[in-house]
Formats: structure tokens, sequence, C-alpha cells
């Protein structure tokens, strides 16, 4: 029997729903069984007749029903009254047995353990007091961003259609409660027991394989809730259209990005460096430049993935022979090569010792590895791309080296990351494509003078009273707050700390590498990038006046009352030892003079 827990309906009420049945038969049971002792006449130890009262016989039946082991009160049986108790003892044992069976199979069905899970979901969501997205599917990707997010001090919410995937979760290693829903995300009530109208619900991110669904999701996040941002994944040219016609707020096409970004590192290689440093997590090793080159490609795969490479390299004059080992299927162009590419005759075929590159673009990654393995031992030179779909090859995948990996997890949750946790990044990268190789260049140049063995750190400063009081309170004053204020070093007003300002936004206005000597306003967003250290300083300075005052003028000053105090008393002292001693020399022989009168 299924379980539906509709809302408002408590799963007290759904298990006595189940219940029903065996209540009935139990309490018909127990009701029959206490009649009957009331009404067989007993003797009582005068050899009187006697019947048993109405509470005597509950409480016998009571006792005889759970135990069995009982005594005959208060006067013994006669043969009637044990011929009743005979029979009431075998009703109730079944009645009994019949009850205790059918909870136990409604406490272990799948249907009862789903409704338990959705009302203590429910009050999870409810409880919530920190701002929130809804991410919709927990694959590989789904972990991959919900664990990022998690490391950025941001909460999740999980929907998924799959038990496993929700039972790992209790399995896992989380500083907080993660709230996660059994079920279909693209259901309407799903996204609503989700809280997608909590106050705190900042965004629903649609993350299933599947981009009928997640066009589901985002048209109905967007009838729901107007306002709220959403962001979805998408795997083909038409969805990412469809979704982005009805205003979703970002949609990430894996297989395109990917596309794009060689196109990047062949074009502009500084640009292509600087995007991968400054999108990358924290903490992550410097990633070494690379040279895509121009010339003759070997494309093993014509899927999504393939269609979209295929359709860049040829747009930017690169010959591409295309393997596919089904080619009815996905309609590859002419002169394709039917096979895997997991061959050396295959490859030969195609050309691999006169090609520039190879890119190993299946959906299996076995095969992807055996290509790439294969096309380095006939032509050890090739630049070599490898697809990796599934997460826990990433250690082989690695392990292999090739030129550039393209893993889709890892483009998804940096492109949701940098629009969800740092907007202003998504702003400069666009800016800054539009930038010629040499500015790219110079800056990628000032980015590592900055750096030691890990990529720079990203963040955004606002200059807002609740962010930034110190500057907030110059400005409120009409005193002139300038960028490179923020950028002194703690202790030497001469030294800048290390770090860039990459972007400011002031309003709708935006200012590619803002001057130091910029003015602040009220208002203004700046983004940096740097050591943490960096951030740490300025966060000192733009709270505290002691420090913003320094990093103006280089002069030391406390805004305590005792320092004041000290201050006040020190401004009537000699500005110098030499005036001190000329003051204190001029009272000692002005004293010998009256002593001496």
């Amino acid at each position: 029997m299924a379980i539906d827990l509709r809302p408002g309906q408590s799963l007290f009420t759904l298990v006595f729903r189940r219940m029903r049945s065996p209540l009935v038969a139990l309490i018909t049971v127990y009701a029959v069984s206490v009649l009957g002792m009331t009404l067989i006449p007993g003797i009582d130890d005068q050899g009187q007749p006697w019947k048993m009262s109405f509470f005597h016989a509950f409480y016998f039946v009571s006792f005889m029903g759970s135990t069995i082991g009982f005594g005959e009160l208060p006067y013994p049986f006669t043969d009637a009254q044990r011929l009743w108790v005979t029979v009431i003892i075998y009703a109730s044992v079944i009645s009994w047995l019949y009850a205790i069976g059918t909870m136990l199979a409604l406490v272990q069905s799948q249907n009862f353990r789903r409704a338990r899970g959705e009302q203590s979901f429910t009050r999870k969501i409810k409880r919530l007091r920190e701002p929130f997205y809804i991410v919709c599917g927990f694959g590989d990707t789904g972990q991959s961003l919900v664990r990022s997010l998690h490391l950025n001090a941001q909460r999740a919410v999980v929907i998924d259609n799959e038990s496993e995937r929700i039972d790992l979760i209790d399995s896992q290693d989380w500083d907080y409660t993660l709230p996660a829903l059994f079920g279909n995300a693209d259901e309407s009530n799903n996204l609503s027991k989700a809280g997608i109208h909590h106050r705190n619900c900042k965004g629903v991110v649609a993350m299933t394989q599947n981009d009928n669904t997640n066009l589901q999701i985002a048209l109905s996040a967007k009838i729901l809730e107007p306002n709220i941002k959403v962001i979805c994944r998408a795997q083909t040219l038409d969805a990412e259209r469809n979704m982005a016609s009805f205003g979703t707020d970002l949609v990430v096409n894996p297989y395109e990005t990917f596309a794009e970004d060689l196109v990047l590192a062949m074009e502009k290689p500084s640009m292509y460096l600087l995007e991968r440093w400054i999108t990358a997590p924290a903490g992550t090793e410097l990633i070494d430049p690379v040279f895509p080159p121009k010339g003759h490609w070997i494309l093993c795969g014509f899927g999504r993935f393939g269609k979209a490479m295929y359709q860049r390299l040829l747009k930017h004059g690169n010959p591409v022979t295309v393997v596919e080992a089904k080619p009815g299927w996905t309609n590859p162009p002419k002169n394709t090569i039917i096979g895997r590419g997991t061959e050396a005759e295959t490859l030969q075929q195609a050309k691999v010792k006169h090609a520039v590159g190879i890119i190993a673009g299946t959906n299996k990654d076995v095969d992807n590895l055996s290509i790439l393995l294969t096309a380095e031992q006939l032509n050890p030179k090739v630049f070599s791309i490898l697809r990796q779909e599934l997460a826990v090859n990433h250690h082989v995948s690695r392990a292999i080296k090739p030129a550039l990996l393209m893993d889709h997890s890892e483009i998804i949750t940096s492109r949701i990351l940098e629009n969800l946790i740092t907007p202003l990044t998504g702003h400069f990268l666009r800016q800054a494509r539009l930038q010629e190789e040499q500015w790219a260049s110079v800056l990628v140049s000032r980015v590592i003078a900055l750096l030691e063995d890990e990529v720079p750190l990203t963040w955004v400063l606002s200059i807002r009273k609740d962010k930034t009081p110190a500057v907030w309170e110059q400005l409120r004053n009409n005193h002139d707050v300038l960028l490179g204020d923020l950028m002194r070093s703690t202790t030497d007003h001469l030294i800048n700390l290390p770090c860039i300002p990459l972007l400011l936004q002031r309003r709708r206005k935006l200012h590619l590498l803002p001057d130091e000597a910029m003015p602040l306003k009220f208002g203004d967003r700046i983004l940096f990038c740097g050591r943490d250290r960096a951030r740490n300083r300025m966060n000192l300075i733009c709270s505290t006046q002691e420090k913003l005052h320094f990093s103006q003028t280089g002069e030391t000053r406390s805004d305590g009352w005792l320092w004041n105090l000290l201050f006040n008393r020190d401004q009537e002292k000699p500005q110098s030892m030499l005036d001190h001693i000329q003051k204190n020399g001029h009272k000692k022989n002005k004293k010998k003079s009256k002593t001496n009168g």
C-alpha cells in the first residue's frame, strides 16, 4: 500500500490509517473477550454463583493477552470460564501477531521511510536560518557543487530521485545537517517542500543529466518565484537556448564552454591562463600555461562533446578527422573513419603521425584512456585532450597526464560558483576577453609577482556600513578614501599589500583594472586577487579607523579615550628634546636669580 504524505498531514495519521484494520481486530477481540468473561458465571469461595465485573474482566484479559502466564482470579474458574479463556487466548494471540506483523511491514516499507524522511526534511527546512540554495540532482556534479558551496560557507538543500544518493549523504562527513529530499525535482510540490518559498532561499540549481528535467525545474522555479536566481546545466545548444529564453539567470553547457576555452587557449594563451587561475578553487597549485597547436586534429567520438569541439576547431581554420564507432546514431560528417579509436589501425588511418592534436571525446572513460595511450605510442608529440565522464576515474585521468582534461563536473562547478560566490568574477572575465593578448600577458606577469605555488585568491570588497565601517565613516564625514589606501601594509605605509584590483563596479558601470588613485564612493564593489594575508590586512584596514589613518598618512593614531587623553597631553609638551632642555634650563636660571635676589 503506497503512502501519500499530503501537505499538513502528519506521519502519525498515516500510521494509524495503515494500522486501521489490525487495531479494529484487536479492539473487537478484547471487547468480545471482556464481555464473555462478565456474562459467564463462576463460583466464589462460599460456593455461591458469582460474575466478574467489567473492571476485573478487562484486567484479566489485558495481562492474559500480553503474557499468557496468569492466575484465575479472584476465584478459581469453572469449566465454562476456562473454555472461554482458551478461545480468547488464541484469538488475542492471532490478533496481536496480525497487528505486530503489519507494523513491522509498515516500518520496513520504502514508502514509510520516504514519508518519514519527507516529514523530517520539512522540519529541517523550517529551522533553516541561513541563506541556502536548492540543488536538484546529487550526482558527481551535484556533489562537487554542494561540497564547494560548503567550503565557501554556503548552505544547500538537495533533491534527488535516487535513494542511494540520498542515503550516501548520511555516510559522508558534513559540518552541518544537509537536508535531502528523495523525489523528482521537476515536480513543483517537491520544490515547495525544499523551501523555494522560504525567505532565506537564494536560488535553484538544476544539475540533473536530463535537459528536459532541468528545463522543467527552471520553468517551475521561475513561475513559483519569479525573482529567485535560477541556474541550469545544459548539454545541447537547443536546450541552452530554450532555458535562456524565459529568463534563466545562468545556463552552463560544459561541452560548449570547454570548446570555447580550447579556442581561447589557441588564440590568447595568456588570457586562458589568467581565467584558469582566477576561477580555480583556493589552494590549487599553479597551472602551467598550455599552447594548443593549430593544424590537423583527430576527434574520437561525435556525440554532444564531439560536435561542439568539431564546430569550434573548423571555425578557426583547423582541419578535423572524425573517428566514430556508431555513425548511424551521431550523424558525423563525410569522410568519417568508422571505429572507436582504441585500435592503432584506426588512428593510423586518421594519420595520427601527422596530426598536431587528438581529442579522446567518447562517453566511455576506458575507451578515452585507451585512445590516448595508443595515440601517444604512435605520435609522442601529439597534443592530447582527454574527456572524463565519471568522477571515480579522476586519479587515473590525472595520472595519464593529458595536455588538457575535460572534466564536466569541474567546469560546471567553477562556472556556478563564479556566479553565486563572486559574480564580479564573471563580469571581469567577460571584460577581459575583449582585451588584447598583450594586455592579458602583462596582467599575468603582475599576478605571478604576487604568488608562490598556489593560484591567487579572489574576493570582493563592498563599501557598506556593515562591511567596511571605517571607510564608511570617512566618506560620511566627506573625507576622501582612495582605492590605494586599502592596499597599504599595516606595518609599513610605503609597501603595498600583495593584491591587484581587477574590477570596480559603481552602480551599473564597470572599471577594469581601476587605478589606485581612484576615490571610493558608497556602494562600490571591488574585485581583488592576491594572497590570503592581503585580504586579512585589507579587512583590518576597512574596519579600524586607526589602521585606515595609518594607511592614508603613515601616522599612528588610536581612537581610544585613554590614547586621546595621553595624545592631548603630549600636544602641550615641547616638540623637541632641545626645546625641553632650553625650557627647563630657563626655569632653573629664573629660580636661581630669584634665590640670589
